[in-house]
């Protein structure tokens, strides 16, 4: 394995073990309730 592609896999796995780590702590659900009030404040409901 080259360098380059040691380099991919380990930024790979950092990459996930972030967007787990940040489902496991209720992220996605802040994240989702922060669009849905963006959005609805550019359409004039919020």
């Amino acid at each position: 394995m080259t360098r380059l592609a040691q380099l991919r896999s380990l930024l790979l796995a950092l990459a996930a073990g972030c967007i787990l780590w940040g489902l496991w702590r209720g992220e996605a659900r802040i994240i989702f309730h922060k669009a849905v009030r963006v959005c609805m404040e550019c359409i004039g409901l919020g």
